[in-house]
């Protein structure tokens, strides 16, 4: 167990810095017959109790890209469908100000955007982006000024049939739109100041170990 500071410290510092140059996406989906709903609310409440129990033909998975994503490419099913799309993203401080975020469903009974738990906008007609951003009327969006830290977008969405693809974009200040992905640029967590803490008790802690093998000195 002499090596045990040692694994302690490396677990920590990966910790500290593991996906730090990418946000991270995860896709649930489940059966719902669920119609148009009548606020951003009602559709989370919804999608949430059935992605709870997906059951066979959906699931929960993470991907590395949100770009021409659907059910029945992960999961099997093709319809009456309940999406929620949770993209976790950090943001730097030289990045803080206004963003804006754009979601390219086919939601045929509607659905809604949050961003850290607040909602952004939702829609109850049948959404069906069909690869363009258009029609406002055909996709989900919205703008909010971030400050530097730890962000959540999520989706939320009721699909009946033929389960297209789908797309989240998100723009920082002047900057052009891009999807969330693997390759997006951004930190998927910003340390918090309880991390730092661990990693200095953990480097602590390797210091003492080793001072402790020094050879008595006369």
């Amino acid at each position: 167990m002499k090596n045990l500071p040692k694994i302690a410290l490396s677990l920590i510092v990966a910790g500290v810095f593991a996906h730090a140059n990418a946000s991270t996406i995860t896709l649930s989906t489940g059966y719902s017959e669920a119609g148009a709903q009548s606020s951003a609310a009602a559709y989370q409440s919804v999608v949430n109790a059935a992605v709870a129990t997906p059951g066979a033909g959906y699931g929960s998975t993470s991907v590395a890209s949100y770009d021409n994503l659907n059910n029945s490419s992960l999961f099997g099913s093709n319809s009456n469908i309940a999406f929620k799309s949770v993209i976790n993203f950090g943001v730097s401080a030289s990045d803080a100000g206004a963003w804006s975020f754009r979601s390219g469903v086919d939601f045929g009974r509607g659905g809604a955007l949050f961003l850290d738990g607040v909602a952004l906008d939702f829609k109850s007609n049948d959404m069906w982006w069909a690869g363009n951003y258009n029609n406002g009327s055909q996709f989900l969006s919205g703008s909010s000024a971030l400050s530097a830290g730890n962000h959540t977008l999520s989706i939320y969405g009721l699909e009946g049939c033929c389960d297209g693809g789908q797309q989240v974009q998100f723009k920082a200040g002047n900057n052009n739109f891009a999807s969330f992905g693997a390759n997006d640029g951004l930190i998927s967590a910003v340390p918090e100041p309880t991390t730092y803490a661990m990693l200095l008790v953990g480097l602590g802690l390797l210091g003492f170990t080793a001072r402790r093998k020094q050879p008595a000195k006369f």
